[in-house]
């Protein structure tokens, strides 16, 4: 009996240890914060990464003109290898927004906040017109506006109405909601039902309405969208070599909904603009890429990656969504460069482009580096990948970690948080999150992760014209530089790392 007592200890200590969960030293740790809270260059890097590169649309001449000062940064930090790297062709080119001019000028005058819509077309300079709303539920409907539209502003009809809220604009998870978000939902997930049905039917009638509204010669599209007097940022479905599409502007729900109401009400509205928009024939998607190399004969071909995507949309300077995030990662590999840190595994940064269009940037990574979907195959990076830390959910302070239903990072993620627990950091959700480029690897089983994070005000800026600087929680953003550098560092030097996902790559490929 007493023979069996120690078998099943020593079983059970060989399954514990079978991932080492190592931890860094504490020292290490206190040196990581030291350099991230009392010799930060966040600030500095918040500016540059909003004021001075702009606005980032993906393919654009903007986003060009960043991807190219983001190297000379990382070069001038001394880190190894700063680079663009082409990610994927992009066949929708480029697009720049040179001039924006939107007023009501009947029954009176008023200047709009305005938002052209990215790769819609340019009015041949300042126009005027009358205006006129589109009532469109089925294909038929078209009919009885044609002939009628040549010369006109065309408003779309109400989509949205604004409603009082009694919450706060800005708020922070509380401890009741972090205790929620560690419970497993899977037992009891519901199985999604599909709506592709009634999304083409969608898509079909905007096609008709886009086609007809060229055909027609109106002078612009106006539809509405964002509260607040700040309008959103959206697109049109273009590719490089189609036509030019007709001018559309985005207007916040209440200055399109004020020229609707009075329309309905039989008054008369015009308005005039003045949109210049330049298109170019940028084919490609670029990824910024930049490394610490590792130092480990048996490890250094391993790499432990950490990114957010570089891209914004046009209206703002993307503040929020997603120069907080280029930020951190940044910032995190300059702390672990600063200190002389060789790391076993290389960290490397990767800066994506086109998040916003359909993950272009970390997909054309995937299928550069990990796995070949035509052949079902894994490439050699695909056995070399050791973790992935992305973030993309705003300027909130990390909280924690959504594990993306692996059990097996459990002990890996509670044994390197613990010396960030006093700051907040202390939640695993099982669960599942989507919508940011974390997806292009965990689909593949690959251990890649989005963190938990303070939702501050993103729900009400994100893809909007107010995502600038003053959007960014400075703070918390160097709370979040520490964590990604240690996280990071713990990943780059433990002996094991967080397993593969029990039947991948071949669940994938099913």
């Amino acid at each position: 009996m007493r023979n069996k007592y120690w078998m099943w200890l020593v079983a059970l200590y060989w399954a514990s240890s079978s991932y080492a969960q190592v931890c860094q030293p504490e020292g290490m740790a206190f040196r990581v914060k030291e350099e991230a809270f009392n010799r930060s260059q966040v600030e500095e890097l918040s500016q540059f990464m909003t004021d001075e590169l702009g606005p980032r649309l993906a393919g654009s001449q903007m986003s060009e003109r960043a991807e190219k000062l983001v190297v000379e940064k990382l070069k001038e930090w001394g880190l190894t290898n700063p680079r663009t790297e082409v990610a994927s062709k992009f066949s929708r080119g480029g697009w720049d927004n040179e001039k924006n001019y939107v007023a009501m000028t009947l029954p009176y005058y008023c200047s709009f906040s305005a938002n052209p819509k990215a790769w819609s077309g340019s009015t041949n300079g300042l126009v005027k017109g009358e205006c006129v709303v589109l009532d469109v539920k089925h294909k038929s409907d078209l009919e009885k506006y044609r002939g009628k539209l040549a010369g006109k502003v065309v408003l779309m009809p109400v989509q949205q109405e604004y409603q009082i809220s009694y919450e706060p604009l800005a708020s922070r998870y509380t401890d009741e909601q972090l205790q929620r978000m560690t419970l497993d939902r899977r037992p009891g997930k519901p199985r999604q039902a599909s709506d592709s049905e009634s999304r083409k039917a969608m898509q079909e009638l905007q096609n008709a309405v886009t086609s007809f509204m060229k055909t027609e010669n109106v002078l612009a599209v106006v539809s509405g969208g964002g509260t607040f007097n700040v309008p959103t940022s959206r697109r049109v479905e273009y590719q490089v070599g189609d036509s030019q599409p007709v001018p559309e502007i985005i207007l916040p729900i209440e200055d399109h909904g004020r020229m609707v109401r009075l329309l309905n009400r039989g008054k008369k509205v015009e308005m005039e603009l003045d949109i210049r928009n330049r298109f170019t024939e940028n084919l490609h998607v670029n990824n910024v890429m930049a490394e610490i190399p590792g130092s480990d004969p048996k490890l250094k071909n391993e790499v432990v990656l950490i990114g957010a995507h570089l891209d914004s949309w046009h209206g703002g300077t993307g503040g929020a969504d997603n120069a907080s995030g280029c930020i951190v990662m940044m910032e995190a590999m300059r702390i672990l460069h600063t200190l002389g840190i060789s790391p076993r595994r290389t960290i490397r940064l990767a800066l994506w482009g086109a998040e916003e269009q359909g993950y272009h940037g970390s997909r054309g990574y995937a299928s550069k580096y990990l796995y070949d979907s035509e052949k079902k195959k894994a490439l050699a990076g695909y056995d070399q990948f050791a973790l992935y830390l992305n973030m993309d959910f705003g300027s909130g302070r990390f909280r924690g970690v959504y594990l993306e239903e692996s059990d097996q990072a459990v002990p890996f993620f509670e044994t390197w948080m613990k010396p960030f627990k006093s700051l907040g950091f202390n939640t695993l959700a099982p669960f599942k999150v989507g919508n940011t480029d974390h997806v292009s690897f965990s689909v593949l089983g690959l251990p890649a992760y989005q963190f938990i994070q303070d939702p501050l005000e993103y729900g009400r800026t994100y893809h909007t014209t107010m995502d600038t600087y003053e959007r960014l929680s400075l703070e918390d953003l160097k709370v979040n530089a520490a964590i990604v550098a240690w996280l990071a560092l713990n990943a780059a030097m433990d002996n094991e790392r967080i397993p593969v996902k029990p039947g991948y790559p071949e669940a994938y490929s099913r």
